[in-house]
């Protein structure tokens, strides 16, 4: 019983309170003083210019980002086109030369060696197939000569080069195979 007179006598001094407006409130929904209110909004104030600046940091560490990648392709490429410059103006000097069938086949040929060390320097360098055995990963057999002088899919013609850089294939070498029938193949 004396815990419902103490309960009804708070409930009645809480009535009687917010009929006066003077209620207090607890100590924990308090407002906080106005030097402390200025404070946090300092600080907030601080927080969302170091993200203003954080965010423009980043943006331009992306676009730096971006420009590095580019020039570093450029350099790539003008570095890999170099070389073909001067193959390029040798064909335009083959074009407009008067000499015979026979000059314009060597320098032709000249041009071809030319062409060949530019690519070289890249380290790109031709499939060996002539002579080598049929190797399904870097000869495509466009066909086969049924011969007894070469041995069972030896590679006895190259249709079309093929080139690898370092261990990578750039492309097939496309090759016609010996199929010898004295032979048994595997």
């Amino acid at each position: 019983m004396q815990e419902e007179s103490t309960v009804e006598a708070v409930q009645e001094g809480e009535l009687e309170a917010q009929g006066t407006g003077s209620a207090t409130f607890p100590q924990e929904h308090a407002l906080p003083a106005p030097s402390e209110l200025d404070q946090v909004k300092a600080e907030r104030d601080q927080l969302i210019d170091r993200l203003a600046r954080l965010q423009a940091e980043f943006d331009n560490a992306r676009k730096r980002e971006s420009k590095e990648r580019q020039d570093t392709r450029d350099y790539a490429v003008s570095n890999t086109v170099e070389p073909f410059l001067g193959v390029m103006d040798n064909f335009q000097l083959a074009l407009k030369s008067e000499g015979s069938v026979e000059q314009l086949r060597s320098g032709v040929g000249l041009i071809l060696k030319q062409m060949e060390d530019a690519l070289r320097g890249l380290n790109v360098v031709p499939v060996e197939s002539v002579g080598a055995q049929f190797d399904p990963r870097i000869h495509e057999a466009l066909g086969s000569i049924e011969t007894k002088e070469f041995p069972d899919h030896q590679v006895i013609e190259e249709i079309r080069r093929g080139y690898r850089i370092r261990d990578k294939l750039l492309r097939p070498a496309l090759v016609r195979i010996a199929i010898n029938p004295s032979q048994v193949s595997e």
